[in-house]
């Protein structure tokens, strides 16, 4: 159970916060726990659902923002991000079980992306302080330098998800991965 009220229904959350999540209904067909949790805070919301559809159309592919997703979720041992990623890598960005599985070990099959899953890694471990060698072996693997941004803004908003999730223990809501702990 939550630590803090997830609202049950749009109805119930604050009213500023209503018509976001209309849109995340439109979006997705439903509503997650998480969305309906942070609707406790409009503002809070309209953060999230703003960085997280500002970097939907960044030139980061939905494949590497789901693998993304799955390494810092299993870094910071979040169950509900785990699973949700899990749930939308293999539906929606259509990787299979053997990619998602090196995903939440932190790898991936494909070069480049591991190359990718390698600096934000880093990036959480090294709380930003990466070297400049990271930053050039990421950029030697294919990534631009807009490309390298949208990477540490995809840690700092898949950590910031994470932390709301485990800060109030979020109900899970989709098919349970248990999340390897950092």
């Amino acid at each position: 159970m939550s630590r803090i009220t997830t609202p049950a229904t749009i109805a119930d959350t604050p009213e500023a916060s209503q018509p976001l999540l209309e849109g995340v209904k439109k979006s997705l067909g439903t509503v997650p726990n998480l969305f309906r949790l942070i609707a406790n805070s409009p503002a809070s919301l309209e953060g999230y659902l703003g960085l997280s559809g500002a970097l939907g159309k960044g030139r980061l592919n939905a494949a590497t923002r789901e693998r993304l997703a799955l390494a810092i979720a299993n870094y910071n041992g979040c169950d509900y991000c785990n699973s949700a990623h899990t749930y939308i890598g293999k539906n929606l960005a259509k990787l299979d079980d053997a990619e998602l599985a090196a995903n939440r070990a932190g790898s991936s099959t494909d070069a480049k992306a591991d190359a990718a899953l390698r600096f934000a890694l880093k990036i959480a471990a090294e709380r930003g302080r990466v070297s400049a060698e990271d930053v050039q072996a990421a950029r030697e693997a294919g990534f631009s330098d807009g490309e390298l941004v949208e990477i540490v803004v995809h840690v700092a908003l898949n950590t910031l998800t994470n932390y709301v999730n485990e800060a109030f223990a979020t109900e899970v809501d989709f098919p349970l991965v248990k999340a390897n702990r950092a």
